[in-house]
């Protein structure tokens, strides 16, 4: 497992570009029969990428659980959002089947012992991304396909950012303990994302980019509002930011992103606004 130390705003400022990537950025998700994760000190929050081929893979596959978490198995203590950005595949949570089709999403409530993930055709596997963070308490494990997901459009056309936020893991649609996912959708001829930019104190967040054209990037934007800077990513590429951080993109072609946040509240527009011509 890569683990990530928390990063504060003023030393920040000082780092290179390849210092900028090595803190903030996961790229190798989704390798044949793995389990990728990377631990973030901030807010304590995993993110993870399976790609089942050949064999059924288990979550706890290469995580040493007691030595990273202090539990007997991966969600002792914690809940988890999962996505299926792939071909059709299929998630056992302790006994229980779910058949998963491209973008749908299954959040795994605390205390499941037994998490395993499998496609339906090698030739042609499933991918999951996931983030798991800290809960306290059960919830209920509850799958949520694309077409249910609680569709919000934002934006226009004339400001290239015309989009679609699916509310998939959400106090409006399920309740946890403090996992938020979902999956923003931009419309061609759209290429900003979350603008006017903004930081929220209370949570972070992660952001996970895919569905990016071939030869085509997403400039992800990150740091103070006064001192920003930028990482390019690549497709299926995620990026963490902690809660004073920006976090906006702007690609060379439209894209979709999944969104998670984890921290003290679920209030999805709990934002401290930053007017776009004050960015510097």
């Amino acid at each position: 497992m890569d683990i990530r130390y928390s990063v504060n705003q003023r030393d920040f400022k000082r780092y290179t570009t390849d210092e900028i990537r090595d803190e903030f950025l996961i790229t190798d998700l989704f390798k044949a029969d793995e389990v990728t994760a990377v631990y973030s000190h901030v807010d304590r929050m995993v993110t993870l990428g399976c790609m089942p081929v050949n064999e059924m893979v288990s979550i706890d596959k290469g995580i040493d659980c007691w030595k990273n978490f202090g539990t007997h198995y991966f969600l002792e203590r914690r809940e988890i959002g999962i996505f299926n950005i792939g071909e059709p595949g299929v998630i056992t949570a302790d006994g229980a089947e779910y058949k998963m089709g491209h973008e749908d999403c299954l959040y795994i409530t605390m205390g499941t012992k037994e998490v395993t993930f499998a496609s339906d055709d090698a030739a042609h596997p499933a991918k999951f991304y996931m983030v798991s963070a800290p809960a306290h308490k059960p919830c209920k494990t509850t799958f949520i396909s694309i077409q249910d997901a609680n569709k919000r459009p934002m934006g226009d056309l004339k400001t290239s950012n015309a989009r679609t936020i699916n509310q998939f893991i959400h106090p409006d649609v399920l309740e946890t303990c403090q996992l938020s996912m979902g999956l923003t959708r931009l419309e061609e001829g759209s290429v900003w994302n979350t603008m006017p930019a903004h930081t929220h104190e209370r949570r972070m967040e992660v952001y996970f980019y895919f569905d990016i054209p071939e030869d085509n990037v997403v400039f992800h934007m990150m740091g103070e509002g006064k001192e920003t800077r930028h990482i390019v990513m690549q497709n299926e590429e995620a990026v963490i930011s902690p809660s004073w951080s920006i976090h906006s993109g702007c690609g060379t072609s439209n894209y979709t992103f999944i969104w998670a946040m984890g921290g003290e509240n679920k209030a999805f527009d709990d934002m401290d606004n930053i007017p776009t011509a004050e960015l510097r």
